[in-house]
């Protein structure tokens, strides 16, 4: 029996998908080859051009855990290789049914000659997919987008335009028009499309240079203090010495204020407390102790035993002379690390679930506090816990809460529980894209490192190293106003979505050709997938 066209094309696909999965890892932070996603989006759409739902699927699924199994072993670095395989494999799974659907839309498209339709499904579909597991199940895991490996490339700015998304749609789009110009250049032997996709290729870099950013120039600041107190050892029972971690970031807050400085703000990261010091005196005592010899007020990341029967992951202010501290409840827990949904179920796969210990609470008010810096200037610290970074809206409804108060972002996070890994410059190199989506500074802490300062135009202070103790000091700008991604929130990723039933709408007219509407074509022989 004769093979057909797509057997026969395979092997190179998925060699293909393979490489396109790896190159998107290399793009991202721990091995910081930027322009390695640019390539990797390329290769992934030589693999699935046109290839169908089914073939697509497979090609995309490969792909994916190319992508993920390496970007998250972090996750599996305490808790085994089960829940880490498991997530990346249901990350994976997004990317397999992106790369089907792309590849079902392109068969028909390119039958009815619409080739530029068939092209610029795939950014689409890209924003779409990202917002797919950004979202969904438990409130998605919107980790490792495109986007964000981007912090150090020449298209970030576009970021301050529509946020992570249109940063992705820009990522996708360059890869695809990449892949536009080997095609016209090996299978169609037309230069017009080459010219024009290097054409485009050229705009979207140079023209997100262009895009004015905040300036800082004699903006008002705040001097911040962060305290990186580090812990007793790393590792999921890294907070069994809870009163010990405590002590550590209370000896780092009083060895910087035997210093001298006295700064606005002082910034603990989470889990820096988590012994409830609403319940517990001698944690409280510790902690007004420190912000006493520091002067200055002082924002801890805490553990609370409360409401009953959950627990809640805080950020506290406390102030100067104030005996109870204002806080902030994180919104978005995280599902198995924070709260175990289904736990008897789950518990049949790994019994690591039990050491979630209690549910976690889910804030309902958005992180806002007012501070007064000492030369009379009040702004708004607006606190953003652990993996609630990664998440589109949260921030932006602090930035647009007040934003005519200057404000600065502020991250506190715990990466102790991910050790040596590249976690933690992965979740920096987030807030350096939130800095130019909203146009504000950001203070990162972590109890173990990386911990640093963000301008609003995402350059970065020195990094402390990890599982050290560290201080820094910096004068912040406070910056206010909405930037454009601001201003229009979601709506790339519903245009994106719009994109795509228009797409699938154009599947459904007839050829231009001959007014008829034929089948589509088996998946062709070209050298690149064709």
């Amino acid at each position: 029996m004769r093979r057909r066209p797509h057997e026969l094309l395979l092997p190179a696909r998925l060699l293909l998908a393979f490489a396109a999965g790896l190159a998107i890892w290399l793009a991202l932070p721990g091995n910081n080859q930027w322009y390695a996603a640019w390539l990797g989006c390329a290769l992934l759409a030589a693999a699935g051009w046109a290839a169908g739902f089914r073939w697509g699927l497979l090609i995309g699924l490969l792909a994916g855990w190319a992508y993920f199994v390496p970007t998250l072993a972090w996750s599996g670095i305490y808790v085994g290789p089960l829940p880490w395989l498991a997530l990346a494999t249901l990350e994976a799974l997004y990317i397999a049914v992106m790369v089907g659907v792309v590849g079902w839309l392109q068969r028909r498209l390119v039958a009815r000659g619409r080739d530029v339709a068939a092209y610029a499904v795939v950014p689409l579909a890209w924003v779409v997919g990202e917002w797919a597991r950004g979202t969904t199940p438990f409130g998605g895991f919107p980790w490792a987008r495109l986007a964000f490996s981007q912090a150090d490339s020449p298209i970030r700015n576009l970021a301050a335009l529509g946020g992570a998304p249109l940063l992705t749609a820009a990522v996708a789009t360059i890869g695809v028009l990449t892949y536009a110009v080997a095609r016209a250049a090996l299978v169609t032997r037309r230069p017009l499309p080459a010219v024009a996709s290097i054409a485009g290729v050229a705009a979207l870099a140079l023209g997100s240079l262009l895009i004015p950013l905040p300036t800082t120039a004699g903006a008002p600041t705040a001097e911040i203090a962060l305290v990186q107190g580090n812990v007793p050892k790393p590792g999921l029972d890294f907070n069994s010495e809870r009163r010990a971690v405590l002590d550590l970031h209370a000896r780092a807050t009083e060895t910087l204020a035997a210093s001298g400085v006295r700064p606005d703000l002082v910034v603990w990261p989470e889990n820096a407390v988590d012994i409830d010091p609403l319940r517990n005196p001698d944690a409280a005592a510790e902690i007004i102790a420190a912000q006493n010899a520091i002067q200055a007020p002082l924002l801890v990341g805490a553990i609370l035993e409360e409401p009953e029967p959950y627990v809640s992951n805080a950020s506290l202010l406390y102030r100067p002379g104030v005996v109870d501290p204002e806080r902030y409840v994180k919104q978005h827990p995280v599902p198995f690390a924070e709260y175990v949904p289904y736990r008897d179920f789950f518990r049949h796969f790994s019994d690591k679930v039990d050491l979630v210990r209690a549910g976690m609470a889910t804030g309902t008010e958005i992180g806002y506090f007012e501070v007064a810096t000492k030369a009379g200037q009040t702004f708004a610290a607006l606190p953003t816990i652990c993996f609630e970074v990664a998440y589109d809206g949260l921030i932006r409804a602090a930035v647009t809460h007040n934003a005519s108060l200057p404000s600065v972002l502020v991250v506190q996070t715990n990466n102790a529980t991910f050790g040596f890994t590249d976690e933690s410059e992965q979740q920096y190199a987030i807030s350096r894209i939130r800095a130019i989506e909203h146009g504000r500074a950001v203070v990162h802490v972590s109890t173990v490192g990386v911990s640093g300062f963000v301008a609003p135009d995402g350059t970065s202070g020195p990094l402390t190293t990890l599982f050290t103790q560290a201080t820094q000091v910096e004068a912040v700008p406070l910056l206010s106003g909405l930037t454009v991604a601001d201003r229009i929130g979601g709506l790339p990723e519903y245009l994106a979505l719009a994109g795509l039933f228009v797409a699938f709408g154009r599947t459904m007219t007839r050829s231009h050709d001959n007014g008829s509407t034929p089948a589509p074509p088996a998946v062709s022989k070209e050298l690149v997938g064709a």
